[in-house]
């Protein structure tokens, strides 16, 4: 009895033992398949360590660029403001230039009205001139002519005293007649002489004007040769407006991109940190779970 007693006592601790080894069994299994677990979390965990060493080191460069280019910005901010300025005072010279193009022209116009006026003169002194020396021309004429006749008269009374002395009175006539021939002569000549001064003053005067028409004309020239310098530097200044405009454009338009580029890089930043966030939630809380 006593052996039968041990042999089932011995059954019953076998049967315990094989309960036991087989609890130890799937502990053991269950313990592998949590190490396992383990490892497979620590290699994801690794994985995502390395990945945020990345991200990190990305989101540093990212920031670097997003500096420089906060800086580039700055850069063309002041640039645009400089070129805003730099147009403004085109602008202002070009009204300037415009206005001082203007005067001028308006002073070639008035001289333009008095070199015509002047040219007018001119030949209205040239045609008073030229009737003078006709006159001129027309008092010799008669002066050769009185001449003639003064000659004729003289050989007539010297035939006439020759053959009619007694005819005393008619010879005082002709010596009245010759008194009032040379003082009509006389007066030719003081007449021609005068005639003479007056052309030769007109002559001056139409020297001098000749003379200040050519001033004027030279001062013309003059005029224009600045009206032309003053055109080309206005189409130098329209065209420097134009480059700084096309410059102006052209950096608005860089500066859109650029703009474009930093709100597509922050939304980018802001979606990795959100990742990354995620990430330290999910590693704090596969830390608490290895807890």
């Amino acid at each position: 009895s006593i052996i039968k007693r041990q042999r089932e006592e011995l059954k019953l601790l076998i049967a315990e033992l094989k309960d036991r080894d087989k609890e130890l069994n799937d502990m053991v299994a269950v313990h592998e398949s949590h190490i396992r677990a383990w490892q497979d979390e620590r290699q994801k965990i690794l994985a995502l360590a390395e990945r945020c060493s990345l991200l990190s080191s990305e989101v540093n460069e990212r920031n670097a660029i997003i500096k420089s280019l906060n800086e580039k910005l700055k850069l063309l901010e002041s640039q645009h403001n400089d070129s805003k300025i730099t147009l403004e005072n085109t602008q202002q010279k070009f009204k300037e230039l415009t206005q001082k193009i203007s005067d001028s022209s308006l002073h070639c116009q008035d001289l333009e009205k008095r070199n015509q006026s002047l040219h007018c003169s001119v030949l209205e002194l040239s045609a008073k001139t030229g009737q003078l020396q006709a006159r001129e021309r027309e008092l010799l004429a008669m002066l050769q002519h009185k001449d003639k006749a003064l000659i004729e008269t003289t050989d007539q009374i010297a035939e006439v005293t020759s053959k009619f002395k007694n005819l005393e009175d008619a010879l005082r006539a002709a010596k009245l007649e010759e008194f009032s021939r040379n003082k009509e002569q006389q007066d030719l000549k003081l007449t021609l002489n005068d005639i003479a001064i007056q052309v030769n003053k007109m002559k001056d005067v139409l020297s001098e004007k000749i003379k200040e028409n050519s001033k004027h004309q030279e001062e013309i020239s003059h005029l224009k040769q600045e009206n032309g310098c003053l055109r080309s530097e206005l189409i130098l200044a329209v065209e420097e407006a134009q480059r700084k405009d096309q410059l102006y454009q052209f950096a608005k338009s860089k500066q859109v991109r650029i703009e474009k580029e930093l709100s597509s890089l922050r939304q980018v930043c802001v979606e990795q940190q959100r990742d990354l966030h995620f990430l330290h939630v999910s590693l704090d809380s596969s830390q608490n779970c290895k807890q």
